[in-house]
Order: structure tokens, then sequence, then C-alpha cells
């Protein structure tokens, strides 16, 4: 084979790689783009809540209560009946996992409902509820939940659409569960926080303390020695100081660049790089 035929074929296999490789960063960026847009979504599905107008329509039909931080609204496995809207504060639903551990699969804070389940036949509570800081709630019980219903039907979709977006984030949570790494939950819980503006300092850092780390932990769906391992790498990087016993997580800004660096699905990359964005445009 002369060294022409050689030139030539070298050219078709250079030629062929490079499309192969445009083909690849246009499949991983599409992926990407898709993972981001899926990610923010559900970001914004969790931060949705009712407009201000709606308690007041609620109220007429609501017995409405006031409960001191760590008091328990209910347990689970007793019988439910009804539902709960939060007016003022935040009450934390977990499940027990075992002695010392529990989970906790969502936060209802002002405009979000809880305790649904009541509104079912037969139903009971498939968590225990308590009040995380002094709290206000309203409580529909069925019959007047019903009774709402027939006698302010626009009203009534709002609340059974706001019980829809929960739902959906709680399906959201289930998939983080199953697909992303301790360290990614982690941040994921973080930015909620964040958003959320549960423990954050005036200059945007969340406050980690004792209470506020177990909370953190049960969020994740981890134990504290896998989530002090994430953190321990996040203050190594620089987003995270201790001090005493308190640990400072960076702003949100830098979580949620850290969040799309990582990697969502097996080996899709969430973050756009310049140079791959760049290859796309040509």
């Amino acid at each position: 084979m002369g060294e022409k035929e050689v030139a030539v074929q070298s050219k078709r296999r250079t030629q062929v790689v490079s499309r192969r490789n445009r083909h690849c960063r246009h499949a991983t960026i599409v992926c990407c783009m898709r993972a981001t847009k899926l990610l923010d979504a559900a970001l914004r599905r969790r931060d949705k809540r009712l407009p201000g107008d709606m308690a007041d329509a609620v109220a007429a039909y609501a017995a409405k209560a006031t409960w001191p931080a760590g008091f328990v609204v209910y347990q689970r496995g007793a019988q439910a009946d009804g539902m709960f809207i939060v007016v003022r504060g935040r009450i934390v639903l977990r499940s027990r996992v075992k002695a010392g551990r529990a989970f906790v699969p969502a936060l209802a804070r002002e405009g979000e409902t809880f305790g649904w389940e009541g509104l079912g036949a037969n139903a009971r509570y498939a968590t225990d509820a308590r009040a995380d800081e002094e709290s206000d709630t309203l409580h529909l019980s069925s019959s007047r939940f019903r009774e709402f219903v027939r006698e302010q039907p626009q009203q009534a979709l709002v609340l059974v659409g706001q019980m829809v977006e929960e739902r959906t984030a709680l399906l959201e949570k289930l998939r983080e569960l199953a697909t992303l790494s301790v360290e990614q939950r982690l941040i994921s819980s973080l930015v909620h926080l964040a958003r959320a503006r549960m423990f954050t300092t005036d200059d945007g850092r969340i406050a980690l303390g004792g209470a506020q780390y177990k909370l953190l932990c049960e969020l994740v769906g981890a134990t504290r020695e896998s989530v002090s391992l994430v953190l321990t790498r996040l203050v190594g990087e620089g987003l995270a100081e201790r001090d005493g016993s308190t640990i400072y997580v960076s702003p949100v800004s830098a979580l949620a660049d850290r969040l799309d660096g990582a990697r969502l699905d097996g080996d899709v990359p969430i973050a756009l790089t310049g140079h791959l964005a760049a290859d796309i445009r040509d």
C-alpha cells in the first residue's frame, strides 16, 4: 500500500472519529439540558404555595389551632380526618426508621398543606407531624372539605392543585432517593432550604447547628456519618466553613453551581461547558 493510500485512509478515519465525537457531544448536551430543566422544574414545584387570600377563604370552614414548637400534631397510624393548611410556621412530617433514626419526606411551610391522608375512607396518618417552630394551622375535616368544595368550587380547585403539586414533589423526592448520591441529595436539600429561607443568615449562608444538622440528615435520608463526610468535603473545597459546633454553607448560587457540576443520571453531566456549547453552535 502506497504512502498516498495510507494518508487517505488515515484522513478518512480521522473524519469518522471527528463525526462520532461531534455526535457524542451533541447527545451529551441534549441530555444535560434535559437534566437541568428537570432539576429546575423540580425546585420550582417545591416552592409553589397557596396564595395569601386562600387562608381567608378556608378559614370560614376550618378550625384554627396554634401549636408550640416541638408539639406533636398527630402520630403515624392514628385515625386521620380531613387535611391541614399551614398559616404560619413550619410542620415537619417524619417517619421513624429505627431507634434514633428517622426520615423526613416533606416540610410543610406557610401556604402548604399536610395530612391529606385524612380525605380517604378509613384513613390513617402515614407519618408523624410535629411543629418545628410555633405554628398556626387550619384543619378542614372531611365533611367541611366537601362543603367547601360545593360552596367554593374555584377556591377548592386551587387547594386541590396545591395538594397535587406537593404529591409531585414527593414523587420527585423518591426519584432522588433512587438515583442521586448522598452528596447530590444533600446539596439538593440545602438548595431547597436556602430557597425556602430556612436556617439562612443575613449574608445568604445556611447555618447548621445541632438541630438543623439532625433535620438535614433526615431530609437527605442518610446517616450522620455519610452527611458528615460530604460536609467535610465541602469545607475542604471552600463551600462551607466550621465555626465551633456550627457549619456555615455557601449561598445557594454556589451550591447550585456545584449541583449542576455533578452527575444526575449515570454518567450524564448536568453542566454545560463553554467549549462544548461552542461546538454545538458550530
